[in-house]
């Protein structure tokens, strides 16, 4: 919950409410014998302007916007009784923001004790704003307060003490579960922090990783070009000591079968002349 926007809220519920009983005032002072308030407005008017002193032309069309009020007013008669309901409404969310604000408030300072703060303006700055929000509270409760059993009629007086009484125990209440709730969600932003560091931790840890293995790839390719370039004719040099040794069983395969012809030619020339001999 944001206390500026609270403050805000309960801001505009002041206005309203002052419109309200402005207006309210108005139609009351204006309800009744019509007759009677426009001969009064005559009477002030001939008392400012005697025969002897005419009146402008502005004051004679200011007269006559008056009188037209007061008859608008007398016929709006009706409508007090739903300005009394919008007054007690705003009255209701003046004082549901106010007491929202205030616990708000009290947190944030309680808060500011046990944790380091890390938001855009400074600390004392960030103090110095809820001590003068927390006026400005108060002082709006007093003009209200001021307005409504002073300066307005009975009922409206009356009412502004019913909503208050009735709202300061609900007001506790609301700060006690506003209190909790603010707990509950800095609990839960903390969490949110941390798992937020904990993945930014092993996306960089990831990236970091396969930094690391494109350059050893890099290295690995640079020294296998390097090796290519430099020792090709000997890298390759075992594939021809394969093939010259195969030439070289080959041929002594060829030799051996040689051998092996003519050992076998030299037995059968011994065995005709032995026979030969023989005959």
């Amino acid at each position: 919950m944001d206390p500026f926007t609270l403050f805000a809220l309960a801001n505009g519920a002041v206005a309203a409410v002052k419109k309200g009983c402005q207006l309210y005032k108005d139609i009351k002072s204006a309800t009744g014998d019509v007759k009677a308030v426009l001969k009064d407005l005559d009477d002030q008017f001939n008392k400012a302007h005697p025969h002897d002193k005419p009146a402008s032309s502005a004051a004679v069309k200011q007269l006559a916007e008056e009188k037209t009020r007061v008859k608008e007013l007398n016929k709006r008669s009706e409508d007090t009784t739903s300005i009394y309901s919008e007054i007690g409404d705003c009255l209701g969310q003046y004082y549901d923001n106010y007491f929202k604000c205030v616990a708000v408030l009290e947190e944030e300072e309680k808060r500011s004790k046990t944790e380091v703060y890390s938001g855009d303006s400074s600390l004392a700055k960030r103090a110095l704003q809820r001590v003068l929000m927390k006026k400005q509270l108060e002082q709006m409760g007093k003009e209200l307060r001021e307005l409504m059993i002073y300066q307005s009629p009975p009922e409206l007086g009356a009412l502004f003490t019913e909503v208050e009484s009735m709202t300061k125990e609900l007001g506790v209440q609301q700060k006690t579960l506003i209190a909790k709730q603010m707990q509950q969600e800095a609990i839960k932003a903390k969490q949110r922090k941390q798992r937020m560091a904990k993945y930014q931790f092993e996306f960089a840890l990831g990236i970091g990783f396969l930094i690391v293995m494109l350059f050893m790839g890099g290295v690995f390719m640079y020294i296998a070009y390097d090796a290519q370039t430099r020792w090709g004719t000997y890298i390759n040099r075992p594939n021809n000591f394969r093939e010259q040794e195969q030439a070289i069983r080959k041929q002594e395969w060829f030799e051996r079968q040689k051998k092996i012809k003519e050992y076998e030619n030299y037995l059968e020339q011994e065995r005709r002349k032995k026979e030969q001999n023989e005959t």
